[in-house]
């Protein structure tokens, strides 16, 4: 194992050198960064493909292209971003100038996860570069190939001091958050959560927690049908449902039942052709332990389309299930695989009550023509964030944060938000020597009590 003791302490003289607070350094590292994914992008296509078996149009969509996209905002706007903010100066404070100013937190710890390896690493690691931070980057063990291409990229483009790369597994996650950090942004399961928060905890360190949970569908009786069924599937079934705000079961009002399940058959076939687990486009399940877990849920309910399913390959099709009850193994934890529970509701307002019943969700998307039911929803529902009449897409941008909400997660990142995630905000008061008001000064009395009551 790597000495982490002495790897923080070349990361913590880098940060106190000072080199990483100018402006200029940290656009030189967005710019060092860029360039890298420009020339190493095949690499990244390769290595995403031979971890998770994704074709090279979807890793470009989801990781690639996202980054991309994050590099060239924060770039763009991180000039206005590092300015000191201007707040109004209260009456107390006359004469004066207040201000808020970002700084960097110093040392960051980014956990990432293996189901989009690439982008949900890098993503944090922009948002902690912006705000002037030096970074610990430990990605999972479950994508190796791509965990060493982002070792060689962080060798090939930062300083040392700057961003460090830690390959491993449990063993180094444990002696990992044995360390003071000064801030920690994990990506992960709500289990896994609930140990880093912990550990956090002993040195006081803020986190955020990207997490996960059951994420709702729900499609009302004014929905377009095939346009939900559309996007239903093309969300769900990406990287063979293994994304963390992938639609984790469907509430559809009954009378749209058989309407709707028709409609998913025919665009499983349209996305992923009849035969999906010979089709080289298709994503594999990441490991045999989670193929397992997911065949095990596969007996929670009764497969109405798809289900076969290839060890070697660790490919299962995309499977519909239906007469799922509540408390079933597949409705008690996040799916995280491509299978799709239908459940039926009479109403919205069973659909609503249900989802009330269980964790703050991820995600939650919505398929309505009717705007009451949107209001309805959004006003009675809380859920990380999510789509009205899509689904997935509400993250695929730098202008709007993402992140949980209760077991689903705390924090937000992308854009602007990346960069006040890593940054604290010191507020100062500046003032000067004259004139010295003496009306807060002791001795105090009944007459400077009345005077303050007039003004105040």
């Amino acid at each position: 194992m790597m000495d982490f003791e002495a790897t923080l302490s070349r990361l913590r003289e880098h940060f106190d050198s000072g080199a990483t607070r100018p402006l200029a350094a940290r656009l030189d590292s967005l710019r060092a960064l860029e360039r890298w994914l420009e020339h190493n992008e095949d690499a990244v296509l390769a290595a995403l493909h031979e971890d998770l078996g994704k074709s090279a149009c979807e890793a470009y969509l989801t990781e690639v292209a996202m980054i991309r996209q994050e590099l060239r905002h924060a770039r763009k706007h991180l000039p206005k971003w590092v300015k000191p903010q201007r707040a109004r100066t209260a009456l107390g404070q006359m004469p004066g100038a207040c201000r808020v100013y970002s700084e960097p937190y110093g040392v960051a710890l980014v956990m990432s996860p293996w189901n989009y390896p690439f982008q949900l690493s890098v993503a944090p690691l922009i948002g902690a570069l912006c705000a002037g931070n030096c970074a610990l980057l430990k990605p999972s063990a479950y994508a190796p190939a791509t965990s060493a291409l982002l070792e060689r990229m962080a060798r090939e483009t930062f300083a040392p001091g700057l961003v460090t790369v830690v390959q491993g597994g449990r063993q180094e996650n444990a002696a990992l958050l044995e360390q003071r950090f000064d801030y920690l942004f994990f990506t992960g399961s709500p289990q896994v959560g609930r140990l880093v928060m912990e550990k956090a905890a002993a040195h006081l360190t803020p986190v955020s927690l990207e997490l996960g949970g059951k994420s709702p569908v729900i499609v009302e009786r004014t929905a377009d049908v095939a346009l939900a069924a559309r996007r239903i599937v093309w969300g769900k079934f990406l990287n063979a449902g293994q994304t963390c705000v992938a639609p984790d079961y469907v509430l559809v009002e009954r009378r749209l039942e058989q309407s709707l399940i028709d409609a998913l058959v025919a665009q499983i076939r349209a996305q992923h052709t009849s035969a999906p687990l010979a089709n080289p486009d298709y994503p594999k399940i990441v490991n045999e332990r989670h193929f397992d877990r997911l065949e095990g849920l596969m007996q929670s309910g009764v497969v109405l389309h798809g289900g076969q399913t290839d060890r070697r390959s660790l490919r299962i099709a995309p499977t519909l299930l239906t007469d799922v009850a509540w408390d079933s193994p597949v409705m008690s934890e996040e799916i995280f695989g491509p299978l799709l529970p239908i459940l039926t509701v009479d109403s919205l307002d069973e659909a609503i009550r249900r989802i009330r019943q269980r964790p703050k969700p991820l995600a939650l998307y919505l398929f309505t023509r009717d705007r009451e039911a949107q209001r309805r929803v959004l006003e009675q529902v809380s859920f990380g964030g999510g789509c009205i009449n899509d689904t997935v897409m509400h993250l695929a941008t730098p202008y709007m944060p993402f992140g949980g909400v209760g077991e689903s997660g705390m924090g937000r990142y992308h854009g602007k938000d990346g960069f006040d995630t890593f940054s604290h905000r010191k507020s100062v008061l500046r003032r000067g020597a004259r004139p010295d008001v003496p009306l807060r000064y002791a001795p105090y009395g009944e007459k400077r009590l009345k005077t303050v009551r007039r003004l105040l």
